[in-house]
């Protein structure tokens, strides 16, 4: 028998980075909300999962980013101190790669218009200041101290924790099979019964393209292997001073985080990553040939950092075609707001993205300048493919 409708002021659809932040922000503000995901708090089947995520605030990929970034900061700031959790670790962030590449000088560009602290370092002064690392020549390194990383699964059961404390309500276990509008609002409908709202926010991070068919919004999924290495040195230690890195490399762009515990040196491949047709169906095995690249990358640039493998996983990026986030409103149904396409780099984005669709789906706008973000943007290409 499916359940009777139940009437909310919102409803979220996935519970991962960006869904439970919005459900927080939600229920934050009073609004009787509803998440819904197939899946249990802080799970490794989509993309929020894996130990550890980069927070940074010089973003090489765009400018624009930075104000939200300051946001972010503050959200995350907010969330250990209402918590009472450790959730934030400031390791600093060495990133690497050609001076005529991506990576530094869109760092540097950033930094020179929001007045970040970032400093430009020399192959000797990486190598010097940060034994077991080595940059070959022609490549140069920033190091950017206001950064680090944050506990990732940590931070969705914190949201999802605070904002049941808050009287939002959570449906685990239930897939979502459509949703549709109404006059008054919005029907979700689950394999378990349906669900009515006045707003909706879609946050479905791989699955979000099936919720977004109409907009035929353009997103591809990714299957991204992550590593855990056993290291021969102390160097890549946090507490021995390690930071968080990032190499533009010919070979591909690789980061990973100082060894935290016992559980050793993660490290994944940024770029690449083969097409997933079917979230649900992503092959989770340990790949000869993805192990390869990464040991490749170790044994060049952190060689007593390239042990065996103590652990590894898979996650799932999903891309858009520039690479940037989508933030916006449904172009028709102006109580429906969503994130999609993510990218690879917005879990470090998930408190001020939760807050800005809470702030679309209820007020029809929000305080952050996420113009450069709408879905608008593809409209041409949108259309010529139709």
């Amino acid at each position: 028998m499916s359940r009777p409708m139940t009437n909310f002021d919102c409803i979220v659809l996935g519970t991962g980075g960006v869904g439970s932040a919005a459900l927080y922000h939600l229920a934050k503000r009073g609004f009787r909300a509803l998440g819904i995901d197939r899946f249990p708090p802080g799970h490794d089947r989509g993309s929020s999962h894996g130990d550890t995520r980069i927070i940074r605030q010089a973003y090489f990929e765009h400018p624009d980013y930075v104000p939200l970034l300051f946001r972010a900061f503050e959200l995350w700031a907010e969330l250990e101190k209402e918590s009472g959790k450790k959730l934030y670790f400031e390791t600093g962030l060495l990133q690497v790669g050609p001076e005529e590449g991506v990576v530094v000088p869109g760092v540097l560009r950033s930094a020179r218009i929001h007045g970040l602290a970032v400093e430009k370092l020399l192959k000797r002064e990486v190598e010097a200041r940060f034994p077991g690392f080595r940059v070959p020549e022609g490549l140069a390194g920033v190091f950017e101290r206001r950064a680090g990383y944050l506990l990732v699964e940590e931070c969705v059961r914190t949201h999802l924790e605070l904002a049941r404390r808050r009287g939002a309500e959570l449906r685990i276990g239930e897939a979502v099979l459509g949703w549709e509008a109404e006059p008054d609002g919005f029907r979700v409908r689950t394999d378990r019964g349906g669900y009515a709202a006045a707003a909706l926010i879609i946050a479905a991070g791989p699955w979000a393209g099936s919720f977004l068919k109409d907009l035929g919004v353009p997103l591809e999924v990714r299957r991204k292997p992550l590593f855990w290495f056993e290291t021969r040195s102390p160097v890549y230690r946090s507490d021995r001073g390690a930071p968080a890195f990032l190499f533009e490399t010919s070979g591909g762009v690789f980061y990973g985080f100082p060894e935290i515990d016992a559980g050793g040196l993660k490290v994944a491949e940024h770029s690449g990553g083969d097409p997933v047709a079917d979230p649900l169906a992503i092959d989770r095995r340990l790949r000869p040939e993805d192990r390869r690249r990464v040991e490749a990358f170790l044994q060049t640039h952190l060689p007593e950092a390239c042990g065996p493998v103590l652990k590894h996983a898979v996650c799932m990026y999903t891309m858009t075609p520039d690479e940037h986030f989508i933030l916006d409103r449904h172009p028709v149904h102006s109580h429906a707001a969503f994130a999609a396409g993510l990218s690879g780099h917005g879990f470090k984005f998930t408190g001020v993205l939760g807050e800005a669709l809470a702030e679309l789906a209820l007020d029809g706008k929000t305080r952050q300048a996420i113009e450069f973000l709408s879905w608008k943007r593809f409209l041409t290409k949108i259309r010529s493919t139709r």
